[in-house]
């Protein structure tokens, strides 16, 4: 449908920014989707696209795949309420602190981007043990929940697409593996790791934030907020460390496991949506015993705070809907193809490269999908390579930054909203705060793609 497919990622974008109401941004968006199908299609009525969209979420929430995400964000609101109303986090920072480990601001940044680091298996957990794990120290030392949201959000995405032992690079070597290439398809994903310049950048951006314990733009302005004495965090009274260190330990160290076994023994072929979900769900269930056990809360009790922290997601879960729902209708629509199209086949070849990487940032941004950007995006690489003798695994790795950088700044994007699930941050401010980081980043990538094609195409 050519330029007509960008219609309602567009009016996605302008209601976000222009009313501040990302549920009604989705549901609009994704009403105009199904519109336009329909008036692609022979005696197609516009009128019945209210119908067809609710179809269509219908149709999301029955993959298997979508409905694992679904219920993984509703537990994740249970977990945190046990662990929040039971004095664990409380008593997890009182003892973090008493040991010396988080003693500064410096530090308390530097052990969350640490923990992202260490769970790099996946990028959801990743994102969400780092964010549980660090909620309390930011609010006892005055730090913003935006500020943590960009931490976790621009460690745990650029982390699993470097270290690559985990479900994305699984996923990337199945794209790659249905090419006929000189070199193998695993030696080009870890050689695009030292050219994968949107990570690398961004972690070092997140690193020199931590160190000079700074930050600029939209996120001062947080910063400033979480200072003020006013707006301190009301928190239960400290209990016991281990309501909180017991079930995220059993969080990650069941998430490899699973992976193990959904893999069949290899780590890297594990499915990241089962994992994840019968990760949490265990981790869920130890909190809920390890209350019972310690006579904190008595089963009613539990089974109330449970589905009180469950009802505090559930407008985030819906934005985690809809968000995957408008991904499916455009895929019918054809946005990413579409928007994959600037990539000419009469641009200088010093000039692909760059291309490759603003097309994956507009694609992901557009469409809020990483994944969804490198399933388009590689077969049309490939032969790139494949036809004018580009380097393999520089292509590549302009592909999956891009991907990763698009998903940054979406506002769509269900990644981002798992992040500010996980930080405890409202939606908008996380890319609000985010974004100017994230352009930074992209820009200096953009620059550092054009010299490297100088100096390997020329």
């Amino acid at each position: 449908m050519d330029w007509v497919s960008i219609i309602p990622p567009l009016v996605a974008i302008i209601v976000v920014f222009w009313k501040k109401e990302v549920i009604m941004a989705l549901l609009l968006a994704v009403l105009c989707a199904e519109a336009l199908i329909l008036l692609n299609i022979d005696q197609g009525n516009v009128l019945l696209s209210p119908i067809t969209s609710v179809e269509r979420v219908i149709e999301v929430a029955a993959s298997p795949g979508n409905t694992r995400i679904l219920i993984f964000s509703v537990l994740v609101g249970a977990l945190l309420a046990y662990i929040r109303d039971s004095g664990g986090v409380t008593a997890t920072v009182n003892w973090l602190t008493a040991k010396g480990v988080a003693k500064s601001k410096k530090q308390v940044g530097g052990l969350t981007m640490f923990t992202g680091i260490a769970v790099f298996i996946e990028s959801n957990l990743s994102v969400l043990t780092a964010g549980i794990f660090a909620r309390g120290l930011f609010d006892k030392f005055g730090m913003s929940r935006a500020r943590l949201a960009y931490i976790i959000d621009s460690t745990s995405a650029p982390v699993c697409i470097l270290i690559l032992l985990n479900g994305w690079g699984a996923f990337v070597l199945g794209l790659l593996d249905t090419y006929e290439l000189e070199q193998t398809s695993a030696s080009i994903l870890w050689g695009s790791v030292p050219f994968n310049f949107y990570a690398l950048i961004t972690l070092a951006i997140v690193v020199f934030t931590i160190a000079r314990d700074k930050v600029h733009g939209p996120m001062a302005k947080e910063e400033a907020k979480a200072a003020a004495p006013e707006t301190s965090v009301e928190t239960e009274p400290a209990t016991r460390a281990r309501f909180m260190i017991v079930p995220l330990l059993v969080m990650v160290v069941s998430m490899v496991g699973f992976m193990l076994w959904t893999g069949n023994g290899e780590l890297a072929q594990g499915s990241g949506s089962k994992s994840v979900l019968y990760a949490t769900l265990l981790a869920t269930a130890v909190a809920y015993l390890l209350l019972l056990i310690h006579k904190r809360f008595t089963h009613h009790e539990a089974v109330t705070v449970g589905f009180k922290g469950m009802g505090e997601l559930l407008p985030l879960v819906t934005i985690v809907l809809l968000s995957l729902t408008l991904g499916s209708s455009l895929k019918v629509l054809g946005t990413g193809v579409f928007v994959s199209g600037i990539v000419g086949e009469y641009l200088p070849l010093v000039l692909v490269v760059p291309m490759l990487f603003i097309a994956g940032a507009i694609m992901s941004f557009t469409t809020g999908t990483s994944w969804g950007t490198f399933a388009i995006l590689i077969p049309i690489g490939v032969p790139l390579i494949q036809s004018l003798g580009l380097p393999p695994s520089l292509v590549v790795a302009a592909i999956l930054g891009g991907g990763v950088f698009g998903d940054h700044c979406s506002p769509i994007s269900d990644t981002t909203a798992v992040s500010s699930i996980a930080a405890g941050c409202d939606l908008l401010t996380h890319v609000r705060t985010q974004l100017p980081y994230a352009l930074t980043a992209g820009g200096l990538t953009l620059v550092a793609y054009f010299i490297a094609s100088l100096i390997m195409i020329g």
